[in-house]
């Protein structure tokens, strides 16, 4: 809490505790504002500004004279040696402040009593400033044991008790504490996690002298995903800043085995076709994948049924890579033959597309005619789905067919058919009269 002075930020900080209180889920609750020894506060009287007293240099002198202030420093043999100007201790009495005489700017001497008003009061033992503002932090302990009730208390926390200590105090408040941690860990692990992948991407882009190859590597990444989240499931264990951890980890092993797979299928379709190639690569490749997954499960295992208080901190790491790689290594015997597969048939697509386009343009009344097909079909989705979406109902000559998403699109499909089948007959007539002797 931020924003006010002293008094009004310890009694938010009260107000705060005494509210939370009431939830037996909380305890340990506490403020960095502790009260300590009594202090007394000095404010300057009108006789005290009227003689030319300041209170900053009023202070700086009470706390040389009960201080003492030092005079100079000499070199003694390898140390430095200091000398100190102090009143006696038989001056620093309970009376100090009414025996002490300040002196004007006009050189006499006055009572410290006649310039300045002392106040007693409850000080604190330390006042938090960050950046020059003071505040005052409000700490507790949650606990987790029941997860929708702690986040129902998050929720009365931010949703209605801060805003109305803030409105009834006047401060600014900002949470903190593990929750603010998590998120910078998050977002520093989103990071490096990121940058973990274009690395990735970007050495096998090389090694595979392909821009499209490493994206099947890789596709089996989210996959590897999902089997951590079904091993936090069975295991009952919440996903934590340690499961990032072994994702990241995981990321890089599970790659190794798609790899290993990948490299072994570009070797076989060199001598025969890729579905033949895919078939002997999985079956050849199906004993490293598995004594390379084997190894690391096997290996952490053990951790997973440890049961002492150190190992509950590793578990959500170990759970992410036994899972993960089990979960993951399935998928890679299924999946990445699968998407090799299907790279080639998009491929075929796209070179069926170069060359028709490659057709269109060699043929100028071909490509006007697809042109014009592409442009009316245009028209007609922006005249009825798409005026449907903005404004809720069809525009033009369509406004009277009805309204709704679902009549836009019976009149959408309609329209699209009859612009193909005019332009097939138009066609048909053309060739027609272009093959007609002459």
């Amino acid at each position: 809490m931020f924003g006010a002075d002293t008094a009004t930020l310890k009694d938010a900080a009260m107000s705060l505790q005494t509210q939370l209180a009431r939830f037996p889920e909380v305890s340990g609750l506490q403020d960095s504002m502790a009260y300590d020894r009594e202090e007394l506060s000095l404010s300057l009287t009108p006789q005290g500004e009227a003689l030319g007293f300041d209170i900053g240099t009023l202070g700086r002198v009470l706390r040389n004279r009960l201080g003492g202030i030092e005079a100079a420093t000499y070199p003694d043999g390898p140390r430095t040696a200091s000398i100190r100007v102090e009143l006696p201790q038989g001056e620093l009495t309970a009376d100090f402040l009414d025996r002490t005489l300040l002196r004007s700017a006009s050189g006499q001497y006055v009572p410290l009593a006649d310039i300045v008003t002392v106040t007693a009061r409850q000080g604190f033992s330390s006042i938090q400033r960050e950046n020059g503002v003071r505040l005052i932090s409000v700490t507790g302990d949650l606990s987790e044991d029941d997860p929708a009730r702690a986040a129902e208390i998050m929720t009365e926390l931010q949703d209605i008790l801060i805003p109305a200590l803030e409105e009834r105090h006047g401060i600014a408040t900002r949470l903190s504490g593990l929750a603010e941690q998590e998120r910078a860990f998050l977002g520093d692990a989103l990071t490096g996690f990121v940058l973990c992948l274009v690395g990735i991407y970007l050495v096998l882009a090389w090694i595979f002298a392909s821009w499209t190859r490493p994206m099947v590597v890789m596709a089996i990444i989210p996959f590897g995903l999902v089997g951590a989240i079904w091993g936090h499931m069975i295991w009952d264990v919440p996903l934590s800043m340690f499961t990032v951890v072994g994702l990241i980890g995981m990321t890089g092993i599970i790659i190794n085995d798609s790899i290993v797979l990948v490299t072994t299928i570009d070797e076989y379709a060199e001598e025969r076709g890729l579905i033949p190639a895919i078939i002997d690569g999985t079956c050849d490749r199906l004993r490293p994948v598995l004594l390379t997954t084997l190894t690391t499960v096997l290996g952490l295992a053990p951790l997973l049924y440890e049961r002492s208080q150190d190992a509950q901190f590793l578990k959500p790491t170990v759970i992410t890579l036994v899972y993960g790689l089990g979960f993951g290594m399935v998928i890679v015997l299924l999946v990445v033959p699968a998407i090799l597969a299907m790279q080639q048939d998009i491929g075929r697509q796209v070179t069926a597309l170069r060359r028709a386009l490659g057709a269109m343009a060699r043929r100028r009344a071909l490509a006007l005619g697809v042109g014009g097909v592409a442009l009316a079909g245009a028209v007609m989705f922006a005249a009825t789905m798409g005026s449907t979406v903005a404004t809720g109902a069809m525009i033009g000559p369509f406004a009277g067919f009805g309204t709704g998403m679902g009549a836009a699109f019976v009149v959408f499909a309609v329209g699209l058919a009859g612009i193909c089948a005019l332009a097939y007959a138009l066609g048909a007539v053309l060739g027609m009269v272009r093959r007609k002797p002459a």
